[in-house]
């Protein structure tokens, strides 16, 4: 299993940071709207992860962030499957590069964010930061149907969520 952070930074106007996957060929998330992270370097801890991939991404150096919750990431690929810590930010030093290798940054306001092109359980996630919900255990199952990956299976804190 992988490890890789998630991190919705919020601004004063109520919008997340957003990156929209456009610019890799070969992309597991290619065309969808995620937040800003990526994976687990050698020794890191989660939070050390979660500030080096925000600086690389966006080259802002996080000053105030906060713990959400842990997302399982069952994938038919176990080569996929990974644990992601995610996170929100509202504190950060530094000037926004919007030129990321990884994909094209905007702000979004938060509530049109499940609007956009996103994966299926990341509306159930993106629903529970809504809620301000307490940390959480999220277990996403995707499944590989005719090309597509679609969700099968979630389970929250232990109970099944309708999907």
């Amino acid at each position: 299993m992988r490890n890789s952070t998630l991190c919705y930074l919020e601004n004063a106007r109520g919008e997340y940071l957003m990156m929209h996957r456009v610019k890799k060929k070969a992309d597991i998330n290619k065309g969808k709207w995620i937040g800003v992270g990526g994976g687990f370097e050698e020794g890191e801890s989660p939070d050390e992860c979660l500030c080096r991939e925000v600086l690389e991404e966006t080259g802002l150096t996080l000053t105030e962030f906060q713990f959400r919750g842990v997302v399982t990431f069952l994938c038919c690929d176990q080569k996929s499957d990974q644990f992601m810590y995610l996170f929100t930010a509202t504190g950060w030093t530094g000037e926004l590069n919007m030129d990321c290798s990884e994909g094209e940054l905007a702000w979004v306001p938060k509530e049109k964010v499940p609007d956009l092109p996103v994966w299926e359980g990341d509306k159930i996630f993106l629903r529970l930061l809504a809620q301000e919900a307490p940390p959480f255990l999220l277990t996403l199952d995707y499944r590989s149907e005719s090309g597509q990956d679609r969700l099968t299976r979630a389970v929250l804190n232990g109970k099944d969520v309708s999907v």
